[in-house]
């Protein structure tokens, strides 16, 4: 993060301060999301009832995500600002610590989850994989705490943000069932999932894939010769004929990993693009979170069988 955006948080923060105060009494809650997936959540939670602005889109990498000018006024004007946390969103803790020492509210929704169920790294800033929300269970615990909060900030809709977030846990549920019932089609010994960067730890884990990424958890870290090579033989040993592109991450890293697969006369097709850091366009099925995961698990089981 620049001085210049921090310096410019102050600045912008004196400077709406009293407009802020001014806040008429029956004025909809207004929420500042920052990945895709929270966005979605909160949308779904809040409805009607509060205005929601998410800073960033389609295809957006959180990992390398920094605060333009335009996101700054988004933010001082926010009466609360949801975001992922454990760092995921690394380039903006330092104005979110701004914020917190201006009295906007800044609630971290990975914070919720018990740090005992997290995946821990030795690579990673935070010590924790911050891609919570590939395991639905971590989502529906996500979406209770988002419920709460918003039901603490606006008590007059408190009732409606009840029935948004047990209807929003229902579809969960059922997600959740469907999930499962299309990987049991996908033998355990076919669920192998390269991908561009490691951000499927926790849907591994939760439905048993071996999941390797080329990149470490954190995009910043990109991926060298030695690490392709050593996934090709990886993909070359267990005879691997599908890999990943991930819509948030550069195709070339996955097609470097390919022509060396190739080079040592072995054949690994793409086998589609996975959302992995941020959901799909804006009114379509993939831009949804529920959307999403259906879609990345009916492209990981279709291209492994």
């Amino acid at each position: 993060m620049t001085k210049k955006i921090v310096i410019l948080v102050v600045i912008t923060m004196t400077f709406f301060s009293c407009k802020k105060e001014e806040k008429k009494v029956n004025q909809k809650l207004n929420v500042v999301t920052t990945t895709t997936m929270i966005t979605d959540l909160v949308k779904n939670i809040g409805g009607d009832l509060i205005t929601v602005e998410g800073l960033m889109g389609s295809g957006v990498d959180p990992h390398l995500y920094k605060a333009s000018e335009g996101d700054v006024t988004k933010l001082v004007n926010a009466d609360v600002i949801f975001y992922n946390g454990l760092h995921l969103e690394g380039k903006l803790v330092e104005v979110f610590e701004k914020m917190g020492s201006q009295n906007i509210k800044t609630i971290a929704v990975g914070e919720v989850l018990d740090k005992n169920t997290l995946i821990g790294s030795d690579y990673f800033a935070s010590n924790y994989d911050p891609h919570i929300w590939f395991n639905v269970d971590n989502w529906k615990q996500v979406a209770s705490f988002t419920m709460k909060k918003l039901k603490e900030l606006d008590p007059k809709n408190a009732n409606a943000f009840e029935t948004n977030g047990k209807a929003y846990l229902d579809k969960l549920n059922l997600l959740e069932n469907k999930l499962k019932t299309t990987i049991e089609t996908l033998p355990e010994n076919k669920r192998i999932l390269v991908t561009a960067h490691d951000a499927f730890s926790y849907f591994g884990k939760e439905y048993r894939f071996n999941v390797v990424g080329l990149q470490g958890l954190s995009t910043a870290t990109e991926a060298g010769v030695q690490d392709v090579q050593k996934l090709a033989a990886f993909i070359i040993e267990n005879q691997v004929k599908a890999i990943f592109v991930e819509t948030s991450v550069p195709k070339r890293t996955i097609e470097a990993l390919q022509a060396a697969v190739r080079s040592k006369d072995h054949e690994a097709i793409i086998g589609g693009t996975l959302y992995s850091d941020a959901l799909g366009n804006p009114g379509t099925t993939e831009g949804t979170y529920i959307g999403m995961f259906e879609y990345n698990v009916n492209t990981i089981v279709n291209a492994l069988k």
